[in-house]
């Protein structure tokens, strides 16, 4: 016998009756709309590969109230488009203070550990049935596990867009001041970050997050992600173009060369740069220990967060199974592994220790009127607006679980939903006159749990005894993964800590 839980649609009620389910019982499960449908499985798996066919030859809708109509890769471009953020940028900065080799040793260890967490959510899911991060709460612990899950996916993903917002209200008004050639004047509205948020919201972020299925997104996803590419290449292109030392490849290296003296050790600057005379900087560090060290291991340990969306992007999938929503979580993280890597790297290489938490910032130091990193700036705009759309999925199904959980889909809940949110957001970026501590503090606490405690606390509860003990190779590893949960949250928290009472402002928090 298997058992599998079916979202309520308003429907199934009539569901044995209408699609002929060679069922044996139908009850009803919980408080959630959910009913626990009963069928003889010949092949004894916890989870059937295809959907079982009705009478009349049509696959009857199973764990939600639409059937999934995704495809692989677009699936792919989602979920990496849900792992890619804004975090990139800082990731020269992170290999920097880490060193090549111990840099490439920490980000393969994350990764690894965020194949193995999507592992343990996918197989909770196929045991019970359910592909949704609170439902999968309200199995393992109640009410409280559901409230608890909604609350953290709600809180992180609020954050991630309030970060990503923040990029476009700080970023595009210098975009359109450097095309027009024109001074910065904060009276005229095309070169005012408030309003030009508010109009990036209404005008490509609503129209993307009114979208009914996730799937649909998967073409954004990918012209997002060939932003992203663009900005791999243009910053390797750079590492060949620009020399070390610096004043080789200077704005006015003209100026600057007629003002250098004849001393090897004097120092001069240009455009905020400091341009040595030697090159003993530009040799590559393998590893490297100082006090801004700590502070990496945070932002790679976050590299990948993307466990909210991985089971909405899996219930939209076509052809669902556990093995194929791995291997689509699998290759995203790898693609995702690979442009980490390589952006890190070459920026790395270009810039050595002279690079900064925020790479494009480097780059605008040396040639502000740099047409290439121009179109580099537009691209990662481009990227995080078409990234908060996706985003947003995971929050307007966390919000419907914790307060709608009987409702059936309605067009006005789902507009007013993503509405609500939007406004929200923008007014949070508009009026908070320093949000970056607040993102600090979410993402401190709400990321270790999606990424760590929850899957783990889920896989321990949900996998029985009898099939895993404690003692069980996976059933470990989960407590090891609480733990790290556990470290890292207290790493973190710590940090923010540090920084507000020495007023540092060192840790660049965010995805």
């Amino acid at each position: 016998m298997m058992e599998t839980n079916i979202l309520s649609n308003g429907k199934s009620n009539d569901l044995g009756r209408d699609t002929g389910i060679p069922m044996k019982t139908m009850l009803d499960d919980d408080q959630n709309g959910t009913q626990t449908v009963r069928f003889d499985d010949p092949d004894g798996g916890m989870e059937c590969e295809e959907f079982l066919p009705s009478e009349d030859g049509k696959k009857p809708t199973r764990f939600t109230d639409f059937e999934g109509k995704t495809s692989f890769g677009m699936s792919v471009f989602n979920l990496g488009n849900a792992i890619m953020g804004s975090g990139i940028l800082g990731l020269a900065y992170a290999m920097a203070n880490t060193g090549i080799l111990l840099f490439l040793f920490l980000l393969s260890t994350v990764a690894a550990l965020s194949c193995y967490s999507i592992h343990m959510l996918l197989k909770c899911s196929g045991i019970v049935g359910i592909r949704a991060y609170e439902q999968l709460g309200y199995r393992a612990f109640g009410t409280p596990g559901k409230m608890a899950a909604g609350m953290a996916i709600t809180l992180q993903n609020i954050g991630a867009m309030s970060s990503y917002l923040y990029i476009v209200k700080s970023e595009l008004p210098l975009v359109i001041q450097t095309f027009l050639k024109t001074e910065a004047n904060p009276d005229l509205w095309y070169l005012n970050g408030n309003y030009l948020v508010i109009m990036v919201s209404g005008g490509i972020i609503l129209p993307l997050a009114l979208m009914k299925q996730l799937g649909y997104l998967g073409y954004s996803s990918g012209f997002s992600l060939s932003c992203m590419v663009f900005f791999l290449i243009s910053v390797s292109f750079k590492k060949f173009q620009i020399p070390c030392p610096f004043e080789e490849y200077s704005a006015n290296h003209t100026a600057t060369l007629l003002s250098l003296n004849a001393s090897n050790h004097i120092h001069e600057y240009s455009n905020g740069v400091a341009l040595e005379s030697d090159d003993s900087h530009c040799i590559p560090r393998m590893f490297t220990m100082n006090t801004q060290t700590a502070y990496t291991i945070p932002i790679l340990a976050f590299a990948f967060v993307c466990h909210p969306e991985v089971l909405p992007i899996y219930t939209e999938l076509r052809n669902p199974t556990q093995e194929k929503m791995q291997k689509v979580s699998n290759l995203s993280i790898l693609i995702m592994y690979t442009m980490y890597f390589l952006a890190a790297l070459f920026g790395y290489l270009t810039f050595y220790d002279k690079v900064e938490p925020e790479l494009l910032h480097t780059y605008n130091r040396i040639d502000p009127d740099d047409t290439l990193i121009l179109c580099v700036r537009v691209a990662v705009l481009t990227a995080v607006t078409l990234t908060v759309p996706i985003v947003l999925f995971p929050v307007r199904r966390a919000i419907q679980h914790m307060l709608f959980p009987n409702k059936s889909f309605n067009w006005l809940r789902h507009i007013g939903i993503a509405l609500t949110l939007l406004i929200m957001i923008n007014l949070m970026v508009i009026f908070a006159p320093n949000i970056l501590d607040i993102f600090g503090v979410i993402g401190a606490t709400s990321a270790p749990c999606l990424i760590f405690i929850f899957p783990a606390s889920f896989y321990i509860r949900i996998v029985s005894r009898e099939d895993e003990p404690m003692t069980s190779f996976h059933k470990i590893m989960a407590v090891i993964f609480i733990a790290m949960g556990v470290s890292f949250m207290v790493m973190s928290l710590s940090f923010i800590i540090m920084d507000w009472t020495t007023g540092t402002n060192r840790v660049a928090g965010g995805h």
